[in-house]
């Protein structure tokens, strides 16, 4: 330190002076104005700690007229749903609005909103979310600043809130301004998930502090110090601070103990030069761990220090700058990093019994708070029973993270000797949790373990209920068909016998369980047979309308029609009406789904839609995920390229749809690099498609992957792998009798048969893929068979024929929306048109396809016709005695009789007809045929 410099104890704690920051607070100001305009907003100051976030905000509505408003979140909150929204209440009933306040409270700890009936009461979320964020849009709708400290620590519930009233507060006089730790690994995904949707969606305006450069260090230290400082000490402190004010603050205060080199020490020895009851009650502050008032303070530190003493303590704590005066009569430390520094020097024995006395000083703290508390304590069994009652609280909320988090104390908390089956229950819930938050590796793990802790108590029946949603974890992992089949299998050998009432129902689950897995392997007669047998068994609304959406579905593949489209309709829109959400929003999965699949491409868009928005609304991430796959398919056949592209896209990177929206999306962002030519990438995508098929062994994830891989094959020149692959297709369809999946190897079979010059085995191939196709009779696959056998005729130049099959397929692709075949179909029927001497149709159909395929791997096959057609197209010349000949073959004459007929040998014949072969470049006789017929046509 300078000799001049000022002591320690005389020094600023926090500068005096706002440094660097004069772009901010200017921008601050323009929103402030406007939100008093009543154009107001979310201003979201975002950062590293320390960096001065918290100070710009209070700067920024330091001068503003509105009403203020404060609330603080702390690193505990994320456990307790609706808990800023709490602390949101208390300052609504400190600025004397206590009917708002009340509301609030009644909406975050009642669980369901005032006045209307929750559906299904353990699922209120949703209603509770739309009433608290209406309720603060109408708090703003009065001219406030509200200011929120530390965001990035917010309970899921009350950012799901706040991101409601982002919008509402656009036509509101009123600013939201909120800070949030950015570069912190301890700030959860889904918080920063959460940031970074407002500000891509403009629904906030984020604005960054970032680092003080050497000058800005200087002017800090000059007015800390009040007197300037040397170019080395602002060279050491820069280096040591990083430019972050909050460092150069402490750092600064704690040089007259020495020079510490990071902020922790530097509070530490900060902390060092205080008497022994000002440290005593500094930890007993750090341990609260969020704002106290004089009452907590009193009981967490009990006789330790006396009354006097420490009201003294908590002067001089924020004299000094380690603690801050709050709203209400209540302190808080001045920045989370110096209660963290105090915190972590504590011995553990002081921090358990401390611990201890904030659960018994505990009136006002929620019960996920204490239990928090007792567990640090060692109070296994209050820390048990308090996790898991704000656990059932955060479920019956739909808040399964905050859920997963509590029941994983009650496991860590579980008091020795408890019950097993106790045990089990806890790792069910603790499973069914983990699944609805997404985490299938775990739920499985969890629900496999209360699986067998139930049987080791004897309780069959209640093992056996749990085996359906174990199953359904284990088929988003991967599983294949035999191996939860088995699973099933097995729980129903468990209650064989056992007539009771529990009993039944659980055998109907196990069985509705069975047909959902053999409908998803598209063994359809089997998943009917047994839907049907568990519909007998079950009562429950929401079993009735999970099985008619497995019946729906079942019954759609095997070609039912209208019937059973209606009936999966049905069963979604009926689920959703009776507030049946997870077994709505599995019909609407499985109604969206096969429509994308059935070429059921316009309908299936808008029941994709619907299903989306209704799982977003009860917040099924997973469902919502599965359904934006499949409609990003929708968007892939019918041409929408970019869209199904970006959409796929999105869907994959989230990462909370499980494996089946993986494989989904993998194959469409394949067809899309297949489209637009990019071979390598989409051989990529669609393999790792395939190895998630062959895994799961289902039809419906492997065999697309297939089909694409066989068309890359094709268009990388390799027919040879191409066919192949498509008899692979074709082997796994035959397998379940299968016709919705087959039906695009048919062309593309074809083609890699003809590509090969085996034109018997492309007979061969269309012959067995139309028995496989037309045992369903799944309306858009026929056009699949005529698009393949117009292939064949052209090939055979039976041109005529090619010609009517072309036309009739490419009509119908265009009816269903098809755009890869239907834009193919476009250009074969060019290249027969071309064939048979019509330049003029050529042109047209080339014309019309190249609107289609521009900037596609298509393009290049429109072009390069076009460019055919513009050379013109040089007709066969035959001699009028080679005409004469190819006329009678074309009867059916002999060689024999032709020589008759024209009064030459039959040699001479032959020789005519080895010239008439290589001139059109034919192998047989029917090729003669068919080019006399086809030139006949183009003559008349």
């Amino acid at each position: 330190m300078d000799a001049g410099a000022a002591s320690s104890h005389s020094l600023e704690r926090v500068c005096p002076v706002f440094v660097g920051r004069e772009d901010l607070l200017a921008l601050a100001a323009r929103r402030t104005a406007a939100a008093a305009d009543g154009h107001g907003g979310v201003l979201l100051i975002s950062g590293e700690a320390g960096i001065g976030k918290s100070r710009l905000m209070d700067e920024a509505v330091a001068g503003g007229r509105a009403r203020r408003l404060r609330a603080d979140t702390y690193a505990d909150d994320s456990e307790t749903p609706g808990m800023l929204i709490l602390d949101i209440a208390t300052a609504l009933e400190d600025a004397g609005d206590a009917a708002a306040a009340a509301h609030i409270r009644d909406l975050v700890l009642g669980g369901t909103p005032t006045g209307t009936p929750a559906p299904r009461t353990e699922r209120p979320r949703r209603l509770v979310v739309a009433q608290l964020a209406s309720t603060l849009a109408a708090v703003l709708a009065t001219p406030t600043l509200l200011t929120l400290e530390d965001l990035h620590w917010a309970d899921e519930l009350s950012l799901d809130v706040l991101r409601r009233v982002a919008v509402a507060v656009r036509e509101r006089p009123s600013l939201v301004v909120a800070t949030f730790r950015t570069e912190d690994a301890e700030v959860s995904a889904e918080a920063t998930a959460w940031r970074l949707d407002l500000v891509a969606h403009r629904l906030a305006e984020e604005v960054r502090p970032v680092r003080l450069d050497a000058d800005g260090v200087a002017q800090m230290i000059a007015a800390i110090r009040r007197s300037p400082a040397s170019a080395d000490e602002v060279a050491r402190l820069v280096a040591v601070s990083d430019g972050i004010p909050l460092h150069v603050e402490e750092l600064l205060a704690a040089e007259a103990d020495g020079a510490p080199d990071t902020i922790a020490a530097a509070v530490l020895a900060r902390m060092g030069g205080l008497p022994a009851q000002t440290i005593a009650v500094l930890q007993a502050a750090a341990v609260i761990g969020r704002d106290f008032d004089s009452r907590m303070l009193a009981v967490v530190i009990g006789d330790e220090v006396d009354r006097g003493a420490r009201e003294a303590a908590v002067d001089e704590l924020v004299a000094r700058h380690f603690l801050v005066s709050a709203p209400a009569g209540s302190f808080d430390f001045r920045h989370a990093l110096i209660r963290d520094a105090v915190y972590a020097e504590l011995p553990s024995g002081r921090r358990r019994v401390l611990h201890g006395r904030v659960v018994d000083a505990g009136a006002g703290l929620s019960d996920a708070l204490l239990s928090l508390h007792s567990e640090r304590a060692g109070r296994a069994r209050e820390a048990y029973s308090l996790a898991r009652r704000a656990a059932a609280r955060a479920s019956a909320l739909s808040a399964h993270r905050e859920a997963v988090d509590l029941y994983r104390r009650a496991q860590r908390t579980l008091p020795l000797g408890m019950d097993v089956r106790e045990r089990a229950d806890l790792l069910r819930r603790l499973g069914a949790e983990l699944a609805a938050a997404d985490a299938n590796a775990e739920a499985e793990k969890q629900l496999a373990r209360a699986v067998e802790l139930y049987r080791t108590a004897g309780a069959e029946v209640e093992a056996a209920a749990v085996v359906p949603a174990l199953v359904a974890s284990r088929h988003l992992l991967g599983a294949d068909y035999a191996a939860r089949v088995a699973a099933i299998r097995a729980g129903l050998g468990w209650i064989d016998g056992d007539d009771s009432a529990e009993a039944r129902q659980a055998r109907g689950r196990l069985l509705a369980a069975h047909a959902a897995a053999a409908m998803l392997e598209r063994r359809l007669d089997d998943s009917r047979r047994v839907a049907e047998e568990a519909r007998g068994l079950l009562t429950a609304e929401s079993d009735r309308i999970a099985i008619d959406a497995t019946l729906g579905s079942v019954l759609v593949f095997a070609g039912a029609g209208e019937p059973a489209w209606e009936l999966l309709r049905s069963a979604a829109e009926d689920g959703a009406a009776h507030g049946e959400e997870e077994a709505a929003a599995r019909a609407y999965r499985m109604l969206g789904s096969s429509a994308s699949v059935l070429l059921q491409y316009e309908r299936g868009a808008e029941w994709l839609a619907d299903g989306i928005s209704y799982a977003e609304r009860i917040e099924r991430w997973n469902d919502a995920h599965y359904l934006a796959a499949h409609l990003a398919h929708v968007r892939w056949a019918t041409g929408d390229l970019p869209g199904a592209e970006s959409l796929a896209g999105r869907t994959l990177a989230d990462g909370r749809g499980g494996i089946t929206t993986e494989v989904t999306a993998l194959h469409v962002l394949g067809y899309r690099a297949l489209s637009a030519g990019e071979l390598p990438r989409a051989q990529e995508l669609l393999t790792r498609a395939r190895e998630i098929g062959e895994r799961m062994q289902e039809l419906q994830r492997l065999s697309p992957a297939l089909w694409g891989l066989a068309e890359v094959a094709l268009r990388s020149g390799d027919p040879r792998t191409a066919v192949r692959l498509s008899e692979r297709g074709a082997q796994e369809s035959r397998r379940v009798e299968d016709s919705a999946y087959v039906f695009p190897f048919a062309v593309t079979g074809v083609r890699a048969h003809l590509a090969l010059g085996d034109i018997p085995g492309a007979r061969a191939w269309l012959d067995e893929v139309t028995g496989l196709v037309e045992r369903r009779g799944i309306h858009g696959t026929e056009f699949a068979i005529r698009h393949a056998a117009g292939l064949l005729a052209l090939r055979e130049r039976r041109l005529t024929e090619a010609r009517d099959l072309l036309a009739e397929a490419s009509a119908g692709w265009d009816a269903i929306g098809r755009w890869w075949e239907g834009s193919q179909a476009l250009l074969d029927r060019a290249e027969c048109a071309r064939r048979t001497r019509s330049p003029l149709e050529a042109a047209q159909l080339v014309d019309a396809a190249r609107e289609r395929v521009a900037g596609t791997v298509l393009q290049a096959t429109a072009d390069e016709l076009a460019a055919r057609l513009a050379e013109g197209v040089a007709p066969t010349v035959l001699s009028a005695r080679e005409e004469e000949v190819a006329r009678r073959i074309a009867t059916g004459a002999t060689n024999r009789q032709i020589a008759e007929e024209l009064h030459i040998t039959p040699r001479t014949v032959a020789t005519h007809v080895e010239h008439i072969l290589v001139k059109l470049g034919a192998s047989r006789r029917a090729e003669i045929a068919a080019w006399e017929a086809d030139h006949e046509v183009a003559a008349e």
